[in-house]
């Protein structure tokens, strides 16, 4: 398949098999074999600076308006995002679950409810 062919799986299913492998890696890779497993092995503050610089680079590739740029970028920040999900053994699915959840919700209102003080009854 080349970079211009779809692949035949779709954006969740692509989310979920990463975070599958991604998982794999984290509880039975190798630090001197997978990329994965050394993040893992070096802990989870490496592995937010990671998070940290690839967001740091997509910001870079949006502002220089190279559209190839950032799909790529994009896809390292989406890559790291899973392995940090994965360090406190959340699936790509929660994700993609909340995102559901927030789909077709105001997003002003959305952010008003989250933003919200609790209430006397709520707390």
């Amino acid at each position: 398949m080349n970079q211009n062919t779809p692949p035949s799986l779709t954006g969740n299913d692509i989310l979920a098999q990463l975070g599958e492998v991604v998982a794999q890696r984290r509880d039975q890779g190798e630090p001197d074999k997978s990329y994965v497993a050394k993040l893992f092995a070096k802990g989870l503050d490496q592995i937010l600076k990671k998070v940290g610089e690839e967001a740091t680079e997509v910001v870079i590739a949006a502002k220089d308006g190279d559209p190839q740029k950032l799909v790529y970028e994009v896809a390292d920040l989406w890559f790291h995002s899973i392995v940090a999900l994965a360090a406190l053994q959340v699936r790509p699915e929660q994700v993609l679950a909340e995102l559901a959840r927030r789909e077709g919700l105001s997003g002003l209102a959305e952010f008003a409810a989250r933003s919200a003080p609790p209430t006397a009854s709520g707390a």
